[in-house]
């Protein structure tokens, strides 16, 4: 039987009841600045409803780190990320090191409501590659007013547009998904030459893996669980016009690469829908809540919509003249 088969065809002719599959939760982390956030995600992974078989905890190029995390948790396996540097490397450090028939992946940064892992699990049956969850943001303070729920993803969180109930989609977001292991093993992991290293506003490696896998395996599906929640943290510096301008220039690149390695059909088409259905609904809705509701923030959301959008489009561009000039 064929990888693909294995993933997508359930046993013939079995009448007992499936059993449990098992599952392994991969936390990585490279800082010890985020050792309060990474204390909070593992405590949330402990008071799961579910609880996984095994938590795998990747420290992404710091020994003296690892040598910490250790000595604190005891009951989670601690990996070193020997391979390059950054998240896309240490989430293959962690998928490599589990065993589990699921891996799921929680942000050192991010805090998991405790029926995550058992609203992932549940939505598995054959077909399904991977379930992604939905991802909050958990803002320093308020929301700030002018940014728009739409732009979401810049925080690494789930945003306006996005289905609000359970559907396939093209790709999860990185901040609390699952995915079959065959399925990492079987097209060759997350793209370091992609995703974020460090403090690096750069991301899109989960796109370009989730991407990869629907073409591997034909028919497969990942599915949104949006019941599946992780409260993500927002620090203050990822609440600023700046880090948003970053963010969204930094963001068209990756789209760039994503689509140079899978072909342009592949690589925007979520982009297309979004950019043309969802964003010229949020840019209505901010003007309507200027004029209409007297909302000064509205004209700001507006504002902020154009320019993400142009800001994305800009990072696109440069990354795509780039990559012709080699």
């Amino acid at each position: 039987m064929t990888a693909t088969s294995a993933v997508l065809e359930p046993d013939a002719g079995v009448a007992e009841a499936p059993r449990p599959l098992t599952i392994s939760v991969v936390i990585c982390t490279y800082s010890a600045d985020r050792w309060d956030d990474l204390a909070a995600a593992v405590a949330s992974i402990e008071s799961q409803t579910l609880a996984p078989d095994e938590l795998i905890l990747v420290i992404d190029h710091n020994p003296r780190l690892a040598e910490r995390v250790r000595l604190r948790f005891r009951s989670a396996r601690v990996v070193e990320n020997e391979a390059e540097r950054g998240l896309s490397g240490a989430r293959n450090a962690g998928s490599r090191a589990a065993g589990g028939e699921l891996v799921a992946f929680l942000d050192d940064d991010a805090v998991a409501a405790p029926d995550w892992l058992e609203r992932l699990v549940a939505a598995y049956r054959p077909g399904v590659l991977g379930v992604g969850g939905a991802a909050d943001p958990a803002w320093p303070s308020a929301r700030p007013r002018w940014f728009p729920a739409e732009f979401d993803w810049v925080v690494g969180c789930t945003y306006r547009g996005l289905p609000e109930a359970a559907a396939p989609v093209r790709n999860m977001i990185g901040a609390g998904m699952s995915l079959r292991r065959d399925v990492l093993r079987g097209v060759g992991e997350f793209e370091s030459g992609i995703g974020r290293v460090g403090k690096l506003p750069v991301g899109c490696e989960e796109t370009d893996l989730c991407i990869r896998a629907g073409a591997r395996f034909e028919g497969g599906a990942f599915l949104f669980e949006p019941r599946a929640r992780v409260s993500h943290m927002v620090t203050p510096a990822r609440a600023s016009v700046r880090y948003f301008a970053a963010r969204c220039f930094a963001e068209g690149r990756s789209k760039a690469l994503v689509a140079r390695r899978n072909g342009p059909a592949r690589g925007l088409s979520s982009e297309r829908s979004y950019s043309l259905r969802i964003l010229p609904r949020g840019l209505a809705r901010g003007i309507a809540d200027a004029v209409v509701r007297r909302d000064p923030f509205g004209a700001a959301r507006a504002l902020a919509i154009v320019a993400g959008l142009s800001i994305t489009t800009a990072g696109y561009l440069v990354e795509l003249r780039r990559g012709r000039g080699h």
